[in-house]
């Protein structure tokens, strides 16, 4: 079905479509043997509130952006590839329903279908693009990928040390290796990971000392991904990462 598509007019055109919506500040999409399977709007989970977004998967990356205008018009465009990706199923929890992760080295994240039909279709066209994939390529799954962010909402005082409260004052940082909310006195130091950075990035003391001695497979976090308490009402505005998925700190 793939290599038919491959090279057919329909197909070309509902690429070209998708990347008039992008605009000129979007990376172009038209490649030889690129094949769109289908697009649709996920929820993802963003550090401060689950927010839509529209996605698209082709049959070599899956590529997501901020809705502008639905149908018409999206930003801040987003590519992965897919080889790199591996999908976990998340267990239904309160108003957080039909959702898995989107594992790669260098982001990680959660989405969430409106149906549990929904999700089924989207994890079984991702698993079938990146077994394809790999398949040709001969290369393995990726078995690194970046932690998950526990959201804002969930963490009123600082993970690691627990008794830090986050004010407009004490902000809320993301240690880059367990995905942690942690204060700024927990996450001073800086540390290379090569598949999120080139430059070192911040991390909480705990995941430093470990990748320090040599036991990063440690850092990996100890709580269960939940995220119950996502879907509440964003509290203030006192994180000192940007809301949007570019967060830099």
């Amino acid at each position: 079905m793939v290599d038919r598509l491959a090279n057919s007019e329909a197909n070309t055109r509902r690429i070209n479509i998708v990347e008039n919506c992008f605009g000129a500040a979007g990376q172009p999409l038209t490649i030889p043997g690129r094949v769109l399977i289908g697009e649709g709007v996920l929820t993802k989970l963003c550090r401060k509130k689950p927010k839509a977004r529209q996605f698209f998967l082709f049959n070599d990356i899956l590529v997501y952006g901020n809705i502008v205008i639905q149908k018409k018009k999206y930003n801040k465009q987003h590519i992965i590839p897919l080889e790199n990706v591996t999908i976990d199923s998340i267990k239904d929890e309160g108003d957080l329903r039909n959702g898995w992760l989107i594992k790669t080295p260098t982001k990680s994240f959660a989405v969430y279908a409106a149906t549990a039909t929904e999700k089924s279709e989207w994890m079984n066209h991702i698993n079938k693009c990146v077994t394809d994939l790999l398949s040709k390529s001969g290369k393995t799954p990726s078995n690194e990928h970046a932690a998950v962010w526990v959201p804002d909402s969930e963490a009123t005082v600082c993970m690691r040390c627990q008794k830090a409260k986050f004010t407009p004052v004490n902000r809320r940082h993301h240690c880059r290796k367990c995905g942690f909310v942690v204060c700024g006195p927990c996450s001073e130091k800086r540390f290379l990971l090569p598949s999120q950075s080139s430059k070192p990035v911040r991390i909480c003391d705990f995941c430093y000392d470990l990748l320090s001695t040599g036991d990063m497979a440690t850092c990996q976090p100890t709580r269960s991904d939940s995220y119950s308490q996502s879907l509440k009402a964003p509290l203030n505005d006192v994180s000192d990462d940007d809301d949007d998925d570019d967060s830099s700190d």
